[in-house]
C-alpha cells in the first residue's frame, strides 16, 4: 500500500449500488472497506451514498458529483456482475467522456490468480470532466482485492487529470 501523500489530497466519492442496501435492508459492508484504504493512503472521503440499482440513479449520482466537482475519484462498488440488476458498468458507460480499459484489465489480471471468477467483471472505468470513476465489486473481499491493485497509481492518474502533472 502507498504511504500517506499530505501534500496531495484525492478527493474522494464511495457510491455503494446495492437494491437492499438502499432500502437499509443490507448494511454496506464494501464502502466502508473502500474508505478505510482510500484514508491509509490520505484520501479525503467527501461523498458516501447507498443507491439502488437503477441505472437513472446511478448516473445521476456520478454526474452531480463530476459535474458540481465534488470529488476527483469516484469509486463504486456492487453492480459489476451478470446478476439482471447489474447495471453499473452500463451506467458509467454512458456518462464518461474517455474510457479508461487500462484499470479494470490491470484489475482483473492481478485478481484472476485468486480466484478465476475475476473473469466475470464487468467493471469500467473513465473520466467525467476532470473525475476519474472506477467500478469495483460488491462483495467486501473482493473489493479489498481490487483495490489494493490499483491504488497505488489512481494518485498519478488523478494528478493528471487536476494538472499537477504536466509530463509523463
Amino acid at each position: 500500500m502507498s504511504e500517506k501523500n499530505n501534500s496531495f489530497i484525492i478527493k474522494t466519492a464511495v457510491l455503494t449500488i446495492s437494491d437492499k442496501g438502499s432500502k437499509g435492508e443490507r448494511k454496506d459492508l464494501s464502502g466502508p472497506v473502500i474508505r478505510e484504504m482510500m484514508a491509509e493512503i490520505g484520501a479525503e472521503i467527501v461523498c458516501t451514498d447507498i443507491i439502488a440499482d437503477e441505472k437513472e440513479e446511478i448516473k445521476a449520482a456520478i454526474c452531480s458529483i463530476a459535474d458540481e466537482e465534488k470529488a476527483d475519484l469516484i469509486l463504486t462498488t456492487g453492480g459489476t456482475g451478470f446478476a439482471k440488476r447489474d447495471v453499473t458498468p452500463e451506467a458509467t458507460m454512458e456518462v464518461i467522456e474517455k474510457e479508461v480499459p487500462g484499470l479494470p484489465e490491470k484489475i482483473r489480471a492481478d485478481n484472476i490468480s485468486i480466484t478465476p471468477q475475476a473473469a466475470l467483471s464487468r467493471a469500467r472505468a473513465g473520466i467525467r470532466k476532470n473525475t476519474l470513476i472506477i467500478n469495483f465489486p460488491g462483495s467486501p473481499k473482493a473489493v479489498r482485492e481490487c483495490l489494493e491493485s490499483v491504488i497505488n497509481i489512481i494518485p498519478h492518474g488523478v494528478k493528471i487529470l487536476k494538472g499537477e502533472i504536466t509530463e509523463h
